[in-house]
């Protein structure tokens, strides 16, 4: 009975040591908050100054255009036309943003760059679900977006109607170019870096408290060694 229980206890002290005190750490949290609110002060503070000074704003303008599976209108538009409008935008898309279209968007507005970087800033996506696609430019320029969403609705017809012989579409709207920029999105982004940086600081915090194994004071006896604590000597 004796040899079960000295079994016994190594086993208990080992759970007890394994167990995390969330109380604890709670108070170890609170002991060093002024800690974590200047990291994520700090964290949130650096993300600004790099939103703001290190990275280029970018600005989107859009063009809706619908499309039509004919070329004229003298024939009755069923739910199959439909149907076959919607399926057409993806062919369209492909079209669009292939280099015979902007090439010819380079050309006329005489760009300084390549179509791989044109590409990259053009967007061709269906609008719920709709015979309407939108076409967006995303560019550091917020005019220069607008020319280059208003060039390609101008080409893109005339060239879809000789690619794709039973179809064609039209702009339905004028360009919309949104004054605020899309990239950096400098809120969200300070917020998350302020949390990181909290986080990170909590993270650090905790990992060392559970890695402490020394014997500091007295109540680290009396937590790790489990026994009383009769006096203390000064130190003088």
């Amino acid at each position: 009975m004796d040899e079960k229980t000295t079994m016994g206890q190594p086993l208990r002290s080992m759970e007890d040591e394994e167990t995390i005190d969330l109380m604890e750490l709670a108070r170890l949290l609170w002991a060093h908050i002024v800690q974590i609110v200047a990291a994520a002060v700090a964290a949130a503070l650096i993300c600004l100054l790099v939103c703001m000074f290190a990275l280029t704003p970018k600005y989107q303008a859009s063009i809706n255009m619908i499309v039509n599976t004919r070329q004229d209108n003298s024939s009755t538009f069923t739910s199959d036309n439909f149907n076959s409008a919607k399926n057409l935008i993806s062919t369209y898309a492909v079209i669009i943003k292939g280099n015979t279209v902007l090439n010819e968007v380079i050309d006329t507005l005489d760009l300084d760059m390549t179509y791989g970087k044109l590409y990259k800033m053009v967007e061709v996506t269906s609008v719920d679900s709709t015979q309407i696609m939108q076409i967006t430019v995303t560019d550091t320029d917020a005019e220069r977006a607008g020319e280059i969403a208003q060039t390609i609705a101008d080409i893109v017809p005339d060239v879809l109607v000789e690619k794709v012989e039973a179809g064609s579409c039209k702009a339905v709207s004028d360009v919309s170019i949104d004054p605020n920029k899309v990239f950096p999105q400098t809120k969200k982004y300070v917020v998350l870096a302020g949390l990181l940086g909290a986080v990170v600081v909590c993270g650090v915090l905790v990992l060392a408290h559970l890695l402490h194994d020394t014997i500091v004071d007295d109540e680290d006896v009396q937590k790790k060694l489990g026994l009383p604590v009769l006096g203390l000597i000064p130190e003088v």
